[in-house]
Parts: structure tokens; C-alpha cells; sequence
């Protein structure tokens, strides 16, 4: 399993123009943003005992989390992801769904998933039917993200983070969401062996700690 190093930070939005000027000096974008960002939608999934948010509060350092997700409207290319955590590292396994699978899993059907020959998918099964993973909230947010090869580092700058509520009808680009309390944005550091000292430098904002920051917990703040 390949683990990468994550360092996030809740910021402002002085925080954002005053990194957002440093990366583009430093890193190149994003060769998938459109005008320099792109907006992500997810569907998030838990149980009726709220696991995955619980041990994200109760801060368990191994944890996973299931979510399905597209990037800017495209419906045509939709991703099944597991994301784990191990401490300060990361894992994200991912994938492909077609619309017809991923609008039966935000419907909480899921016999699908059986004909589907991935093997993260029939883990997802096995979790949905023993665990009791269901369908629980649609999270929004626009994504800057530049990248620089040495260390293989991504730095992500998020905004706008919008929770659907209870909402589930994640194909839908009408279903109405809100923003998620305050207006919080997010500084993701993403690295494999090494984090340069130039990224390093370019990152460091003062009064700032890493934190074990979650945009599916801020957006259940409201159930």
C-alpha cells in the first residue's frame, strides 16, 4: 500500500491570496483545473451509529472512510475512493463507476456492485452489508491544487465548502446545498519520501498548526 505524508490546515481567505501568490511562483497547477480551479463533489458514507464521523472526532489514528465522487459537472467519469488514514499518512484507493452504479449507490441499492469485477467494490459491498455503510451527505468544494515533482508534492487550496444536508441525490446538480458554518478553507499538503524545504517555506503560515481538519465533519455540523 502506498502511504503518503498529509499535513492540513484550516485558513482564511487572507491565508489563500497570500498562498496562492507563493505556489504559482514556485509549483505548476493543475493540469486538470479549469481557469485555475475545478469544483468537486462528493457523497459520503457512514452508518447509522456515525462511525467514520465519530473517529474522526474521537481521533483515531487508523480510520477509512468511503465516498463517491466527480469533478466539475462531469457525470461521465465518477470514482468509488477509500481513504485511509494511518497516523499522519494517507492511502486513497479509487474506482470507476458508471452513472447508472453510482446513481444506484446514492439510491442505497446495491446488488450492482457484484457484477462489477474491481476489487474495491466488492469491498465496498462487503462493508455496506456488514458495517452498514449507507448513503449520508453530499459535500461541495472548490479546489486550487498545484503540484511540484520533486517528492511527488500536491498542494491543494480548498474554498467554498458546501454540506447537502441529509441530501443523497448526488447526480443532481440542482440539489440545493449550504455553506458548511463558517466560511472555512483548507490547505492540504500532500508528499511521498520528502517535502522539499522550497514547498516547505512556501506553505509556512504564521500562527498556523497542522490539524486533523475533515470537510465531512464540518459538513454534518448541522445532523
Amino acid at each position: 500500500m502506498h502511504m503518503r505524508h498529509e499535513w492540513k490546515h484550516e485558513i482564511n481567505m487572507a491565508d489563500i491570496l497570500q498562498l496562492r501568490q507563493r505556489l504559482r511562483a514556485v509549483m505548476k497547477p493543475d493540469e486538470h483545473a479549469v481557469n485555475g480551479s475545478y469544483r468537486i463533489r462528493s457523497l459520503y458514507f457512514d452508518n447509522a451509529a456515525d462511525q467514520v464521523l465519530l473517529e474522526k472526532i474521537n481521533g483515531i489514528r487508523c480510520r477509512e472512510k468511503f465516498r463517491i465522487r466527480y469533478y466539475n459537472g462531469d457525470t461521465s467519469r465518477i470514482q468509488l475512493e477509500k481513504k485511509s488514514k494511518y497516523g499522519g499518512l494517507g492511502n486513497k484507493q479509487s474506482a470507476f463507476l458508471t452513472t447508472e452504479e453510482a446513481r444506484a449507490a446514492a439510491s442505497d441499492r446495491w446488488n450492482w456492485c457484484m457484477n462489477n469485477p474491481q476489487e474495491l467494490v466488492h469491498e465496498f459491498y462487503t462493508k455496506m452489508k456488514f458495517q452498514g455503510l449507507r448513503p449520508k451527505t453530499i459535500v461541495d468544494y472548490t479546489r486550487e491544487a498545484f503540484v511540484y515533482a520533486p517528492g511527488n508534492v500536491r498542494v491543494t487550496l480548498d474554498t467554498d465548502i458546501r454540506t447537502g444536508l441529509n441530501c443523497t441525490d448526488y447526480l443532481n446538480p440542482d440539489c440545493i446545498t449550504i455553506p458548511a458554518g463558517s466560511q472555512t478553507a483548507v490547505l492540504e499538503v500532500k508528499w511521498d519520501a520528502f517535502l522539499p524545504d522550497l514547498i516547505k517555506d512556501a506553505v509556512q503560515l504564521q500562527g498556523r498548526r497542522t490539524a486533523a481538519f475533515s470537510k465531512y465533519q464540518i459538513c454534518r455540523i448541522y445532523g
